[in-house]
């Protein structure tokens, strides 16, 4: 089992070898598996980098994300000049319904609104934010509408499972009352249990989903 100290290194090392991040600025603790980010970075697809890059060292089992965004003079924008960027990038994503979504933009904070079908536009409408100069956090509160199908999700993503990885129902189990989804049980790496969770949010009629899955080594 690594130790903190080599836990620690081995996260520097991954950020430092990520070439998407900035790591100069980033500070790491470990305590348990649980590994603290600290620091600054110059945009938020840095920030979201890091957290990812980290999360994927092996002996992780949670990151806790304390990054700052800190823009650099010469790329600052208004509120108004983000939101007006913001609502043309998801205008001209066609996976997003029309008027679904709507955009508030407080001191570089967006925070996205409205309601869609499908988990999908809900993290696309996200994902078009992300990358936007001048945004330095991004809150998404769009809904996802419950479908008929919810009745049917908890086997739809028990089949989902089967096909994406090898399942054994006594290492995930799947609750789902409705809409709502709750995973549990263990996996042997943190990229297992991102995937079950997209998964299970692929699923017809999934409104949320509880990812309880612990990771274990």
């Amino acid at each position: 089992m690594l130790t903190d100290s080599d836990l620690k290194k081995a996260v520097l090392d991954e950020l430092s070898w990520e070439p998407s991040v900035d790591a100069a600025h980033i500070g790491v603790t470990a305590n348990a598996g649980v590994v603290t980010l600290t620091g600054h970075v110059a945009n938020y697809t840095h920030k979201l980098g890091a957290e990812k890059a980290a999360s994927r060292v092996k002996g992780v089992k949670a990151v806790v994300e304390e990054i700052e965004v800190k823009l650099p003079y010469d790329i600052k924008r208004s509120d108004e000049d983000i939101a007006l960027a913001a609502i043309d990038r998801i205008s001209w994503n066609s996976s997003i319904p029309d008027n679904a979504i709507q955009v508030k933009v407080e001191k570089g904070w967006v925070t996205l609104a409205g309601t869609v079908d499908w988990h999908f536009e809900k993290e696309e409408a996200e994902q078009d934010i992300r990358a936007l100069s001048g945004v330095v956090g991004v809150s998404n509160q769009v809904l996802v509408r419950p479908t008929i199908s919810a009745t049917n999700v908890k086997n739809d993503i028990e089949q989902a499972l089967h096909r994406s990885w090898y399942y054994d129902p006594d290492t995930i189990q799947v609750n789902a009352q409705g809409g709502k989804i709750k995973l549990t049980g263990k996996v042997t790496t943190w990229n297992a249990r991102r995937l079950a969770g997209s998964t299970a949010w692929s699923a017809p009629g999934a409104i949320s989903v509880d990812n309880a899955i612990t990771v274990s080594n």
